[in-house]
């Protein structure tokens, strides 16, 4: 039975590049694939667009085909990445750059686009297409002259397309994760649209893939302690069958740990519900799913279940959503907790009598209460240090930086021991997420694959 190696080289933008080299030389793998896109991530490429109209692609994208594309011309890996962000065409244009600046001919690059749906909206409005939030029933009416992005998610389609083109590289935008991870399966096996089980076992290994680590023992909530050499970690590979089937594993030799345990944890990240998971491609049910241990770094995962997709795809929009500043600043030993909580008072006090109305305004103290906030309990004895966070919403750039001019008097005026003092950070522009649901057939209609090659 036919079988295919798919490697993870990225779980985030930023995410080290040296597991997918190690991977890429040492896998025995036929693709690759780079997992870029979170919604933050959409939000801070669309700043950088902002910026320059020529960027809104991942900027490790040029380290990653510099590093890699030595490697994957000579094995004739294929890689995929949904690096192009907010801009799929520049990304492709970069990598075109960087293939000839290294002189490499005979090279396909492929490029997805039709996500980015921001030029649509008026016209669905007027057609009757409802935008209302999908959790809380918002009208977008109040948002709608903010919105600086929208993208829809698109399913592994248009990726098996470039494939069969001959794509070497695939670029996209706004793609799901594990539609990157799919894509190679329907090209290589033939899976047809309605063969739910199989492509819920490709949705499934996608799933388990788009993290990088977290599969192999990164991240772990469980006996993290035993997991050995983190510092050279070895990114998730998976062997498929043309049955479905796929073996979990890592390149030999490499640190961090793949279980049962570890991969479970991953299973379950960011599901809502095990068995309806909701993607373009299909509705995965993973009730059903089992793990076997079948050697030391290997586990077999079998029993996922497919049903139709529906008919709707989700589109993600990015909106002005005011300015936030904030100030930090320790309190030491004894009694950094107090000292702490009375600074806060005194700047809350003082915001008042200037007469500034915050949109949200919110305190943590660093060291007690800022990871589990109101969850956290009083510790039994005295914390060695605190800090102090307060961070304000705005309107207006201009209110948000008269929170940080409130700190430094502290130093003298406030109470006793006050040090690692942060004091005004630059007010940041903040961007507030809408998620709605649009017909599939009209988002569809404006996908396009371009493949230009070297």
């Amino acid at each position: 039975m036919k079988k295919i190696r798919i490697g993870a080289g990225q779980g985030f933008y930023g995410d080290s590049i040296l597991p997918a080299i190690e991977t890429a030389q040492k896998g025995n793998i036929q693709y690759i694939c780079f997992d870029c896109l979170a919604e933050l991530t959409l939000a801070i490429l669309q700043k950088d667009r902002k910026k320059d109209p020529s960027k809104g692609y991942t900027a490790d994208i040029s380290v990653t085909i510099r590093e890699l594309l030595p490697v994957i011309k000579e094995k004739g890996i294929k890689l995929l990445t949904n690096a192009g962000g907010m801009n799929p065409l520049g990304a492709q244009q970069e990598v075109l750059r960087i293939v000839r600046e290294l002189g490499i001919e005979g090279l396909k690059v492929a490029v997805v686009t039709g996500d980015d749906v921001l030029d649509r909206l008026e016209e669905w409005r007027q057609d009757g297409i409802w935008l209302a939030h999908m959790e809380d029933g918002r009208d977008i009416e109040s948002i709608q002259d903010r919105i600086l992005f929208a993208n829809a998610y698109l399913g592994s389609g248009p990726i098996v397309e470039a494939l069969r083109e001959g794509a070497d590289i695939v670029i996209t935008g706004r793609v799901t994760d594990s539609a990157l991870f799919l894509a190679p399966l329907i090209y290589e096996f033939g899976w047809e649209q309605d063969e739910w089980d199989r492509l819920a076992q490709g949705i499934l290994m996608g799933h388990l893939m788009e993290c990088s680590g977290q599969s192999t023992g990164g991240n772990f909530s469980g006996d993290w302690q035993s997991i050995e050499d983190l510092d050279q970690i070895g990114f998730p590979v998976a062997e498929v069958s043309e049955d479905g089937e796929f073996v979990l594993t890592k390149t030999e030799g490499t640190g961090g740990l793949v279980s049962i345990d570890t991969v479970k944890e991953q299973l379950l990240y960011e599901i809502h519900d095990p068995s309806a998971y909701m993607t373009p491609d299909i509705v995965l049910d993973m009730t059903e799913v089992r793990l076997e241990d079948i050697a030391p770094n290997q586990v077999r995962v079998t029993g996922a279940r497919g049903k139709k997709p529906t008919n709707m795809l989700k589109v993600v929009m990015g909106y002005a959503d005011g300015f936030m500043g904030q100030a930090i600043c320790g309190y030491s030993w004894p009694d950094a907790l107090a000292k702490a909580q009375n600074a806060d008072q005194i700047i809350r006090r003082q915001l008042q009598q200037m007469g500034l109305q915050y949109e949200e305004i919110q305190t943590d103290y660093m060291g007690y209460n800022s990871l589990h906030g109101p969850l956290s309990k009083l510790p039994e004895e005295e914390l060695n240090e605190v800090y102090l966070r307060i961070a304000v919403r705005t309107r207006n750039r201009e209110d948000a930086a008269k929170l940080g001019r409130l700190f430094p008097p502290l130093m003298l005026s406030g109470p006793p021991s006050m040090g690692g003092f942060l004091g005004m950070m630059k007010p940041r522009e903040l961007l507030g997420m809408w998620s709605c649901l649009v017909p599939r057939d009209i988002i569809d209609s404006g996908v396009r694959v371009t493949v230009m090659e070297v």
